[in-house]
């Protein structure tokens, strides 16, 4: 989603937003995301001068204290950045790929189902739904190294093992990554 992103190039209009508006979006994460319950606080206070950053291709960038810290594509759910994970690695749920997919990830290539079950690889017990989104980790390392969306369960991506498991939303390195909000 975010290969081509620039920040000055695409952005269509940045504004303050209210406090009853912050309210419902803190509400809208703690029901997309329970993991966020204990750090809301710290991530998103009550009071926070949250900055809405309206880009081309409907995409919006929410931003507290200079930091991209939740993005949202068209209706789709809000999803906190990379940057915001590597802050709080327990708020969204893990798979983990084998080294030899690490270099391909990198570079924004969609993980396939093979580099999900392999040696070195790892899906969590719990089924995940087919349209959530998780963090992708590596093997041997300890950030995460992406954010995906599931194109089929978790139980699926086992018993089928082929084809596409997950679409990359943000990955280390993209240009949102390396934005920052002056």
């Amino acid at each position: 989603m975010f290969k081509k992103f620039n920040l000055q190039e695409t952005m269509s209009g940045q504004n303050s937003v209210k406090s009853s508006v912050v309210r419902g979006i803190r509400s809208k994460l703690l029901e997309q995301f329970p993991g966020l319950e204990p750090c809301m606080d710290d991530i998103l206070p009550k009071k926070a001068n949250l900055i809405q950053i309206k880009c081309k291709d409907h995409i919006t960038l929410y931003a507290v204290d200079g930091e991209v810290m939740f993005f949202q594509h068209f209706n789709d759910p809000i999803t906190p950045t990379l940057r915001l994970l590597h802050q709080y690695p327990e708020i969204l749920p893990r798979v983990q790929v084998d080294r030899g997919a690490i270099k391909f990830v990198l570079s924004g290539a969609n993980i396939m189902c093979p580099g999900l079950t392999s040696p070195g690889a790892h899906l969590p017990e719990e089924n995940i739904p087919e349209g959530a989104i998780v963090a992708v980790m590596a093997e041997g390392k300890e950030h995460a190294l992406a954010i995906g969306l599931t194109k089929m369960s978790t139980d699926d991506i086992k018993s089928i093992n082929k084809g596409n498991g997950i679409d990359l939303i943000q990955y280390l390195s993209d240009p949102l990554w390396k934005t920052r909000i002056d």
